[in-house]
């Protein structure tokens, strides 16, 4: 990945990268040998930072350590996580701990070595618009590069051939508890941000936990090992109809494969709607293990007779909510089974409602009339990872990719960390016009349709170089 420090502002790039998250991390670490590839990364935080306020001791990622930055598209990178335990002298320690997923704290230290030796990162760069010059056919992209503060310093603009959009997700927050996250007083927090108030919550009265998913579970039991025995006083509560656990069968793993991802791309709209909500135990049911800790801590706690102090009702749904004075919270809860309403009093709310797709719309407003979109109005992206442009941007060949913002085209496993590396190389080989990252044909043992498999998408053939006849001498 050619990145000259102060390219000509009139030579455009080849990539400018919107994010650096896991996915456009992954992209440019496999970015980074292609000598053809001028590109730069942008990222408005001042450093990489996956999750922080989720990173509690002992939690892992629900996700083999395979599934790191590069591994799964070119193993003999640089930039894999082996590699990165090589580099600190710690291959030998994790090969005698024998695990298979990892910490996300060591996940996140992982990519921040990644991210500190990359050269073509731009960090305290916001990216603020996103515009088609006809004239030039390029991208122009502006950005406000920020001090330390978090200030605006100066702004620029760069132009590029290809533009890609990994900008993320960010914390859901349910509209009736909306109000109380941005009052002051009693705390009402997502849980991105338990860490930096876990000492609050720690000596807080009584604390109810709001989400019954893998960071719920999770801020549950930090609390519960960390509270005094007898006097835990916590509710943990959500909408599901229990504390299920996460779909982690080997074939029901299948649907995080580029096999499936190509069968669900290529069904009707309103057949991908109708799976994506009844898929959510892929994603969001909580890891086994998480569970068994959870009933472990519970059942320690009456050994010397007695229950602890905490309620876990699951299938509840958050109506209203409102202050007590200023120093509690009142939730007005109802059962969606029992069909039936209560209060309950608190003095503090974690909410693990999850996460949501950043929506582009503010920095592609300037591409709006180029952008095509599906009956919901989302746009549609093509199995190459392309927003579907006007034909008078694609014809000149250049094309906006988006990163983690596809699960309406592309399913349950366009977040997941597994198939960052393959959706990475892809992007890549459309961008070279060739199989610079060599993909497998098959990678799942599921056939998901009545038709035979068939090879994911390779290099799309508009991008392909010409393939010349040879010349005959006919002397």
């Amino acid at each position: 990945m050619n990145t000259p420090p102060h390219p000509d502002a009139d030579t455009p790039r080849d990539l400018v990268g919107i994010g650096v998250g896991p996915s456009n991390l992954a992209l440019a670490a496999l970015a980074h040998p292609l000598a053809e590839i001028d590109a730069v990364f942008y990222e408005q935080r001042p450093r990489f930072d996956w999750h922080p306020g989720l990173l509690i001791d002992g939690a892992r990622i629900q996700v083999p350590f395979l599934a790191d930055l590069v591994t799964l598209a070119d193993p003999t990178s640089p930039w894999t996580f082996l590699n990165y335990l090589k580099t600190h002298h710690r291959l030998y320690p994790f090969y005698f701990a024998e695990r298979f997923h990892i910490q996300r704290a060591e996940y996140d230290a992982y990519c921040r070595w990644v991210a500190d030796q990359l050269p073509g990162l731009r960090f305290r760069h916001q990216v603020d618009s996103v515009r088609w010059n006809p004239e030039r056919d390029v991208f122009e992209v502006d950005f406000t590069q920020l001090d330390a503060a978090g200030e605006a310093e100066a702004l620029g603009r760069t132009h590029t051939r290809n533009v890609v959009l990994g900008i993320g997700t960010e914390p859901h927050i349910p509209d009736p508890l909306r109000p109380l996250v941005d009052a002051p007083g009693v705390p009402v927090l997502h849980a991105d941000d338990y860490l930096a108030h876990r000492d609050t919550l720690l000596t807080a009265g009584h604390v109810t936990v709001v989400g019954t998913g893998q960071s719920g579970a999770e801020v549950f039991l930090d609390l519960l090992r960390n509270r005094p025995t007898g006097h835990e006083r916590l509710h943990w509560i959500g909408r599901t109809e229990a504390f299920a656990p996460m779909e982690y069968s080997k074939l029901g793993l299948e649907h995080f494969t580029p096999d499936y991802t190509g069968y669900f791309h290529a069904l009707p709209e309103n057949v991908r709607d109708r799976l994506l909500t009844g898929q959510w135990q892929l994603h969001k049911g909580i890891d086994a293990d998480t569970l068994a800790a959870v009933h472990d801590e519970l059942y320690r706690r009456t050994l010397h007779g007695g229950w602890p102090d905490a309620v876990l009702t699951p299938g509840v749904t958050v109506r209203t909510a409102g202050r007590i004075s200023t120093t509690r919270i009142e939730l007005h809860l109802e059962h969606t089974q029992q069909n039936t309403r209560s209060r309950l009093t608190t003095d503090a709310v974690v909410l693990a409602t999850g996460h949501r797709e950043r929506t582009p719309d503010r920095i592609l407003a300037g591409l709006d009339p180029y952008i095509r979109r599906d009956n919901s109005e989302r746009p549609r992206i093509d199995a190459h990872f392309r927003l579907v442009l006007d034909p008078s941007i694609t014809a000149t060949g250049c094309n906006v990719h988006v990163q983690n913002a596809e699960r309406h085209t592309h399913g349950v496993g366009a977040p997941d960390l597994g198939l960052a590396a393959w959706r990475s190389a892809t992007i890549l080989n459309a961008l070279t016009g060739k199989e610079t990252y060599p993909l497998p044909t098959r990678t799942a043992f599921t056939t998901f349709g009545l038709e035979q498999p068939q090879p994911q998408p390779r290099v799309p053939t508009a991008r392909r170089a010409p393939t010349l006849t040879p010349l005959v001498d006919r002397r």
